[in-house]
């Protein structure tokens, strides 16, 4: 796990540079200690169990959901589950399989990466349906360092185009972004309080 962790690193950084190029930066723009210099990396091994998904009652693998960060490299065994929606402001959006490719990775682009180029990239709408199988994934997560300035890239606005958001730091988007969806324990607690009338049974 460690080699490949490592491994994945490069492998980011390389399509990091792509990305750089295509936005008209030069290619080693992400390459900054505080991008993917010392990036925030994080590896999560997935396992989907065997069971089959209804959409139609709301019953997935993973539900449908964006990325969060610059980008997510994603490992796959051979079995069909994740999909993806090309066009995610469609109604009704339109979902299709991405085929499991031997050896290769599969590219997320994240919400970073929406925000940092002005939308000029797209986050990638994903979700998982299990068909029966088990299934298993390889997901990596990478993003740039805490104390990174997130505001529009200077290729991807212009007097006609301005910036949609405001500059951020990396730490406060991402704090932001969990507050969004995770559960406030707190309110649940408040709310049972209330419903109880503040009478609490004696802890044993």
């Amino acid at each position: 796990m460690e080699k490949f962790h490592r491994e994945a690193l490069e492998v980011a950084r390389a399509i990091a540079r792509l990305i750089a190029l295509a936005l008209g930066l030069e290619n080693d723009f992400f390459d900054k200690s505080e991008m993917l210099g010392e990036p925030i990396a994080v590896l999560r091994l997935l396992h989907y169990e065997g069971q089959i998904s209804e959409p139609a009652k709301g019953i997935f693998g993973a539900g449908a959901h964006t990325d969060y960060g610059l980008i997510t490299l994603l490992a796959t065994d051979e079995n069909f589950g994740l999909q993806i929606c090309k066009d995610k402001e469609a109604k009704p959006q339109v979902w299709e399989y991405v085929a499991p490719l031997k050896g290769a990775f599969v590219v997320n682009l994240g919400d970073m990466l929406e925000r940092w180029s002005n939308c000029v990239f797209r986050s990638t709408l994903h979700r998982v349906l299990g068909n029966g199988q088990d299934r298993y994934s390889i997901a990596y997560f990478v993003e740039p360092r805490h104390d990174c300035l997130v505001e529009c890239l200077p290729t991807c606005k212009s007097d006609e185009n301005p910036p949609k958001f405001p500059p951020i730091l990396c730490k406060t988007y991402l704090s932001q972004r969990y507050k969004e969806t995770h559960v406030d324990l707190d309110t649940y607690k408040s709310s049972n309080d209330e419903n109880l009338g503040t009478q609490h049974a004696p802890m044993l």
